[in-house]
């Protein structure tokens, strides 16, 4: 990747990201699926689709998570940019390189947090209650959006320290 200009790298990058929003909308389609079937099922036919609640919870998650990988690399969350605004210039550049660090450390906090889960649960073999699927493929899928989530910050990072980009 040392040989490729900047707007090769900023390519692959955004392709990578587009990639990760993909298969956040999946999951975010597939819980709409799910819980929209689940309640036909159970309101017409008296037969709810099994493992509804906890499949929509975990799937949901997964797609909270890939989608915060999203927002990592284009930054298209909720700001508050009153203070940074009445900033000069070079001030409000490291208010904003300020900002994405404390964001990528949060990450990283979950990261780890989430991660000791995830370790606990392979173990322990928790599962759903009908079909007896096992948590643990939902949670590694957590933690891989959150490790593409604290990447795709750390790159933006390094965006808003070298090119001045702002939030």
């Amino acid at each position: 990747m040392a040989n490729l200009t900047n707007a090769e790298q900023q390519r692959r990058v955004a392709r990578i990201v587009h990639v990760v929003e993909r298969i956040a909308a999946i999951m975010l389609g597939l819980v709409t699926i799910l819980i929209f079937l689940s309640a036909i099922g159970r309101y017409l036919f008296a037969l709810p689709v099994p493992d509804a609640f906890d499949l929509s919870r975990l799937t949901l998650a997964v797609a909270i998570m890939w989608g915060f990988a999203s927002l990592g690399y284009h930054g298209n969350h909720i700001k508050v940019d009153l203070l940074a605004l009445a900033l000069p210039a070079r001030l409000r550049r490291w208010t904003d390189f300020l900002a994405w660090a404390v964001l990528a450390g949060f990450t990283a906090a979950l990261i780890w947090k989430i991660g000791g889960r995830v370790l606990s649960q392979v173990p322990g073999g928790e599962l759903t209650m009908d079909l007896r699927l096992p948590h643990w493929p939902f949670l590694t899928a957590i933690i891989f959006g959150l490790v593409l989530a604290l990447v795709t910050t750390l790159i933006r990072l390094w965006r808003v320290g070298r090119h001045g980009e702002g939030l």
